[in-house]
């Protein structure tokens, strides 16, 4: 992956939701700094004054099971990792700039800090939204009820699993 062809959309699908928090896993992160993970980690273990909790931590077993299904990791049974992985926020990965000291290192972070911007800008205006919509719906009687009701459940996040599958259905 050449350091130009880092996407927003890449990155993002790169940026998981644990504990609450937005968040980029060390090994996510160790193949965009074209890097190993245990060389990662070892960097961050000589500077770790630098990653405070809100900035780093390692998943506990049950997030890291809940993200091994959703993101598809092999179990350690079958040649997995053999430790949790380290989650970082967005303090975190701006502070690897620090520490990790390339030149890939910095147009890494770049692109990953323009993602954090344009993903808090999406949220920023889907809340407007929310909160304008709400403006409307106490101004207007039940006649619009239906409308608003309609536009909520447009605002709403589709999970791909309730979509039928795309494509030629074969008789098995």
């Amino acid at each position: 992956m050449n350091i130009q062809i880092i996407t927003n959309e890449y990155v993002e699908k790169k940026i998981y939701l644990v504990t609450g928090k937005k968040v980029m896993l060390d090994f996510d992160l160790a193949v965009l700094y074209r890097i190993e993970t245990k060389n990662l980690k070892r960097a961050i273990k000589r500077n770790l004054l630098r990653f405070p909790r809100d900035f780093m931590f390692q998943l506990s077993k049950k997030d890291a099971e809940i993200l091994r299904c959703q993101i598809g990791t092999s179990r350690l049974e079958w040649g997995g990792r053999r430790y949790l992985p380290y989650a970082f926020t967005e303090q975190g990965v701006a502070m690897l700039s620090s520490v990790l000291r390339s030149d890939r290192a910095i147009q890494v972070n770049i692109a990953i800090m323009r993602t954090f911007v344009k993903l808090r800008e999406i949220l920023s205006t889907h809340e407007k939204l929310a909160k304008k919509l709400d403006e409307l719906e106490s101004k207007y009687d039940e006649k619009f009820a239906v409308v608003f009701e309609a536009i909520r459940y447009m605002m709403e996040d589709s999970s791909e699993d309730d979509q039928e599958p795309i494509g030629f259905k074969t008789a098995v």
